[in-house]
């Protein structure tokens, strides 16, 4: 049994498809075909149901990506660990993140990028909350930024950043609202576009409404924050979107930020990392920074706009 057999079986589990696994794996189909074959005569099972094309892995096949997957964490995190002894953190930090975490994604880092400038950094942010752990889980992402508020499933590590609490952007015209709050009842009457309803920002969204007796019902949903601020310079839209972004986009002319209020409600975001003895390098130097940063200045909206 060699590393890049391990490398195949992961990448077909990940890919379900024979010609894409091959090409993650940069080699031949016939290559990465041959290396799962030696590998079941090596075992002794059928790892792959075979037909004219993939049609999954067998239960045997389904064990043994999971043990290629701890395996091959461990060795990349080995050669980590030797690599920071020899000259500091280097490799690549992957990050999984919920999308309204974005504007913490990129203060942590920035400050990452400047205290290991031997590394760098890939980052998915369009993940739901699920699908963070699941990643981290699978070993396909060394850290994820996602909410933390509930019961963290045995096997994480949390580090606790800021807590997301949310703004209505609004057309200065529309609903002459006073002052810098505004109800979440008052918000539920204008014209709203949200996120989608499979994201858990979007539920932290219908559970205030619902706190009140109120349910959405959005004209427009995207699972994209950006694109909600985008569709605010149609001026036909208000939204609801965390405070933290506020610090990224600037607001559209004519649009007014203003804190929910009634209830106020809060959902705690941290860092997650797996709980496993020794630790990597890249997920350690990023919860040293995490630890050493205060994020609690997303929490509300920059002072220029209140």
């Amino acid at each position: 049994m060699i590393f890049s057999q391990l490398e195949y079986m992961v990448a077909l589990a990940r890919e379900r498809h024979f010609a894409r696994a091959a090409e993650s794996c940069s080699v031949s189909q016939p290559a990465l075909s041959e290396g799962i074959r030696k590998l079941e005569v090596e075992l002794d099972v059928p790892l792959i149901r075979r037909g004219n094309r993939f049609e999954g892995l067998t239960a045997e096949g389904e064990q043994i990506v999971v043990w290629a997957r701890r395996i091959l964490a461990d060795r990349k995190a080995l050669t980590e660990q030797i690599s920071a002894m020899r000259s500091g953190v280097t490799g690549q930090l992957r990050i999984g993140a919920i999308p309204t975490a974005s504007p913490a994604v990129s203060v942590l880092t920035a400050a990452f990028c400047a205290a290991h400038p031997l590394a760098n950094v890939h980052v998915a942010s369009d993940l739901r909350s699920e699908d963070v752990l699941r990643l981290l889980a699978d070993f396909e992402i060394d850290a994820g930024i996602t909410y933390v508020g509930g019961p963290v499933p045995d096997g994480f590590r949390v580090t606790r950043l800021y807590f997301e609490k949310h703004v209505l952007l609004t057309a200065d015209e529309r609903g002459a609202f006073g002052g810098s709050t505004v109800g979440w009842s008052d918000a539920a009457g204008l014209p709203l576009c949200l996120l989608d309803r499979s994201m858990q920002g979007r539920r932290q969204v219908d559970d205030a409404l619902r706190d009140v007796g109120l349910t959405a019902a959005p004209r427009l949903e995207t699972d994209s924050v950006a694109l909600l601020l985008a569709q605010m310079k149609a001026g036909q839209w208000s939204t609801i979107v965390p405070a933290a972004w506020l610090h990224v986009f600037e607001l559209p002319r004519g649009v007014r930020a203003l804190r929910l209020v009634g209830p106020e409600r809060q959902a705690e975001v941290g860092l997650v990392t797996l709980s496993r003895e020794p630790e990597t390098v890249l997920a350690r130097a990023l919860t040293a920074v995490a630890r050493a940063a205060d994020l609690t200045f997303l929490e509300n909206q920059p002072a220029d706009q209140l």
